[in-house]
């Protein structure tokens, strides 16, 4: 079945049919690669990636998998392209919707995001914004499925700052069932509305705590990232203070009380939201789900594409 959005900006352009189709065409392209099979839909195709936040895995990811798949992926950076000051998105959009067959951008402001997809004429992809990070949430349900084989009575457990992250596991939560709960200090819990708007839908099981303990029981997983993200660096050391009861330790994952693995988007820095120990306890599954990142890209890459034919 055909995707019926042209655009991933959100989790939710895709219906909970296009989620699953996407995440076992994963699957399956992941076990192409393995097998050393031939697997090229991309084939003198074109990707322009747009980044105006550095990132290792982002680039890496796109970039590997749209080769893998016969394409050409060019990366524009900072200095290539100031999105929104030295042209108009708009212009931009529209200039490399005539060059390209893909557009995945990497960006700040959400909004620009918005106004990209708004006026290209070619599928964009969503590479992060403040506001989401939709292509990680689908990799790392991918990961999640690798490892449990089901979603049934899942409960995922986010500790640390309510950011672009947790509204994305939102999101998800508006399309499949599972239990979500977020560990987070008062002054930095994510979009209310948001997590209201998951209450209502009545789908999943959406809770908010203040204190890391309670909220950890019975997880399966437990889920963090850095407590200061991009932009927000002059922050860190009152981050610190502000954060340093919902650090993910050995004595927090014992907590939940069962078998639980500890997921991590990456770059982790170790000994301050997660420590060592638990990056490389053999509950750790960061790398397969760091892994997944290209292969839960390439088929959102590929249901779009399908979809302008």
């Amino acid at each position: 079945m055909e995707c019926m959005t042209k655009d991933f900006l959100h989790i939710n352009d895709f219906t909970t049919d296009d989620i699953w189709e996407t995440l076992n065409l994963a699957r399956s392209i992941k076990a192409k690669f393995y097998a050393g099979e031939e697997y090229c839909p991309f084939k003198g195709k074109t990707l322009s990636m747009i980044f105006a936040k550095p990132s290792a895995r982002t680039r890496v990811s796109f970039e590997t998998g749209f080769f893998k798949m016969g394409g050409h992926a060019l990366f524009l950076g900072p200095d290539d392209i100031g999105i929104g000051k030295r042209e108009s998105i708009s212009d931009i959009s529209r200039v490399l919707s005539r060059y390209n067959d893909m557009i995945m951008a990497r960006l700040f402001n959400h909004a620009h995001m918005l106004e990209l997809a708004k006026h290209a004429t070619v599928p964009v992809i969503n590479g992060l914004t403040d506001f989401n990070h939709p292509c990680q949430i689908m990799a790392d349900i991918l990961t999640v499925l690798e490892h449990r084989e089901s979603l049934d009575d899942l409960k995922i457990t986010y500790v640390g700052d309510g950011n672009n992250i947790v509204h994305s596991w939102l999101a998800l939560s508006m399309r499949i069932p599972f239990n979500f709960t977020i560990a987070c200090p008062e002054n930095y819990q994510p979009d209310m509305d948001m997590v209201e708007k998951a209450q209502k839908k009545g789908l999943s099981e959406i809770h908010v705590f203040h204190e890391p303990y309670d909220a950890v029981k019975g997880a399966d997983i437990i889920y963090t990232d850095v407590w200061a993200s991009m932009g927000q660096k002059e922050e860190a050391e009152k981050r610190r203070r502000d954060f340093a009861a919902f650090q993910v330790n050995a004595e927090l994952i014992a907590a939940t009380g069962q078998k639980t693995y500890f997921m991590h988007c990456l770059p982790a820095e170790r000994g301050v939201e997660v420590t060592d120990e638990v990056c490389e306890a053999d509950y750790s599954i960061i790398f397969d789900e760091a892994e997944n990142r290209m292969f839960a890209q390439n088929a959102i890459m590929v249901k779009l594409m399908e979809n302008m034919k």
